[in-house]
């Protein structure tokens, strides 16, 4: 058996990022807030992944600095469907972090219909 060490390159890193939490080796999640996620009303193609709305799936965060409502807006997806968005009122910190290069994601803690809303809480993590 070989005991060398392997280095990380960035195509190993993608590699192993593809686990079931999205989180590779050596990484710790760095919890920072609970947020009910804004603009699930709007969302196209919700009914697409509607089943895997449910607590413990990890939403991608993505930037929209040229958002015309929101020059912070954070996007976040399951797979390529947008959810909806981190509160205008919360999201200023992890935007202008992930500008400078850092790594979020969020989990999902709840969700329920509320009428023809759904009612999305999840909890945004940093990676470091």
């Amino acid at each position: 058996m070989n005991n060398s060490i392997v280095p990380i390159t960035p195509g190993l890193l993608a590699l192993l990022s593809k686990g079931q939490s999205g989180i590779s080796p050596f990484t710790q999640e760095i919890f920072l807030l609970e947020i009910t996620v804004a603009g699930t009303t709007y969302a196209k193609n919700l009914e697409k992944v509607s089943d895997r709305i449910i607590p413990e799936q990890v939403l991608t965060m993505k930037r929209e600095p040229a958002n015309q409502y929101d020059k912070h807006a954070i996007a976040l997806y399951v797979d390529d469907v947008r959810v909806g968005y981190v509160p205008a009122n919360l999201n200023l910190v992890c935007s202008r972090l992930m500008d400078a290069g850092k790594l979020f994601f969020a989990r999902i803690v709840q969700s329920h219909w509320d009428g023809d809303w759904l009612n999305v809480t999840a909890n945004i993590y940093m990676v470091e």
